[in-house]
C-alpha cells in the first residue's frame, strides 16, 4: 500500500494517477470538501480517502504501507496564518516522518524552492542539507518548508532513527493538468491561457528589481510530467536517499513563457504589463534556477521537458479539452 497526502491536490494527483496505472493500492489523505477536486481522481480512485484528521487514528491500526509520498501542505505564499501552516506543513510532517522511521517505511516528501527566498544567481541554488543552514525564506509558506528540512538534517546528525530511503524534493515552478482548484496559486501558464482565449493580452507583471527589463523575470519552470518521473525514479531507487531540486536547470522567463502560451493556444503574441501588487513586493522570487547535479549524479538521466513543449502538451491535451484533468 502508497499513501499519498494531498493525493487529489495538484502533484499528489498526479503522482496518484501514475501509481494506479502500475496496480498499486493507494491510500489518499486529503479533503475533497465541495469544490472540484474529486474530480482529480475521478479516473484513478484511490482504494481509500481518510481526511488528514483521521491520519493519526489510522496509523494507529499498523496498515501494511511500502511508502508515503508526503505531498500535503498549505501551500499558498500569501498564507498568513502561522499556528495552522506551521500545524499542517511541520507537525504533520516531522509525525509521518517519525512514523516511518519506527516501521522501516520509506518516505519522499515535497520540499520547495520558496525556501532559496531572495536568491538570484545559479550558484545560490544548491540543495542538500549541507547547504540549507543560511537560505532565508521570503514568506510563511517557504520558512514552513525550510523549518522541516532543517528538523531532518538534525535528526539525522544527532543520529536518531530515520525511514529506510527518505528523500525530499524542492519543487520549483510546477505547472500541468489537476491544477484548477488551486484559485490564486494556480500557475502562470494556465492564467495566461485563460487570458488569450478570452481575447485579452498576457498580463505580466512589470519588473520591480533595479536594472531588470519588464518580463525578464525567470523562473525555472517544470512540467508535471517530469516532476512525476523523478519521484517514481526514486521510488524505484529505494538507496538514493537526500534533499534534492526538482526543476529542469533552466530559467525561461516570463516573456518566454507568455509568447509559448500564445503560440499554443494558435493566438497573436500580445503581451500587456502591469504593476505588481503591494502584497507580492518584498516576498517575489525574480530568479529561480534548480542546480540538478545532486539529482543527476544520484543516477537520474532522464531529460526534462521544455518550456514550448510542456505548454503545448498542458494546451493541446487537457486546457483545450472538454475534460482537462489527468
Amino acid at each position: 500500500m502508497i499513501i499519498v497526502t494531498g493525493g487529489a491536490g495538484f502533484i499528489g494527483s498526479c503522482l496518484h494517477a501514475a501509481l494506479r496505472r502500475r496496480g498499486l493500492r493507494t491510500v489518499v489523505v486529503d479533503r475533497l470538501r465541495d469544490g472540484v477536486k474529486w474530480r482529480n481522481l475521478a479516473s484513478h480512485a484511490p482504494d481509500r480517502i481518510i481526511t488528514p484528521d483521521a491520519l493519526e487514528g489510522f496509523l494507529a491500526s499498523e496498515p501494511d504501507v511500502e511508502a508515503v509520498f508526503h505531498m500535503g501542505a498549505i501551500s499558498a505564499t500569501t498564507a498568513r496564518d502561522g499556528d495552522l501552516v506551521w500545524s499542517s506543513n511541520v507537525d504533520l510532517s516531522q509525525t509521518l516522518w517519525r512514523w516511518c522511521a519506527a516501521r522501516g517505511v520509506r518516505m519522499i516528501y515535497a520540499s520547495s524552492a520558496a525556501t532559496y527566498g531572495a536568491a538570484d544567481r545559479p550558484e545560490m541554488f544548491r540543495d542538500g542539507l549541507e547547504n540549507i543552514d543560511g537560505l532565508r525564506p521570503l514568506n510563511l509558506y517557504g520558512w514552513s518548508k525550510q523549518a522541516f528540512d532543517l528538523w531532518v538534517k538534525r535528526e539525522i546528525e544527532a543520529g536518531a532513527p530515520v525511514p529506510p530511503q527518505w528523500a525530499g524534493l524542492k519543487f520549483f515552478n510546477v505547472y500541468g493538468p489537476n491544477e484548477y482548484h488551486k484559485g490564486s496559486m494556480i500557475s502562470v501558464v494556465k492564467v495566461k491561457y485563460d487570458e488569450v482565449v478570452q481575447g485579452h493580452a498576457a498580463k505580466l507583471f512589470r519588473s520591480d528589481v533595479p536594472g531588470l527589463a519588464d518580463g525578464q523575470q525567470k523562473r525555472d519552470f517544470i512540467w508535471v510530467g517530469d516532476v512525476v518521473n523523478v519521484m517514481l525514479w526514486l521510488f524505484d531507487h529505494p538507496g538514493v536517499s537526500g534533499l534534492f531540486n526538482c526543476g529542469t536547470g533552466v530559467a525561461r522567463s516570463y516573456l518566454d513563457l507568455a509568447h509559448a502560451v500564445c503560440d499554443a493556444a494558435k493566438r497573436a503574441r500580445d503581451v500587456e504589463f502591469v504593476d505588481m501588487p503591494d502584497k507580492l513586493r518584498g516576498q517575489y522570487q525574480s530568479f529561480t534556477c534548480a542546480d540538478m547535479s545532486r539529482l543527476r549524479a544520484a543516477g537520474y538521466d532522464a531529460p526534462f521537458t521544455s518550456l514550448e513543449d510542456g505548454i503545448g502538451q498542458y494546451v493541446r491535451e487537457y486546457l483545450s479539452q472538454p475534460h482537462p484533468n489527468l
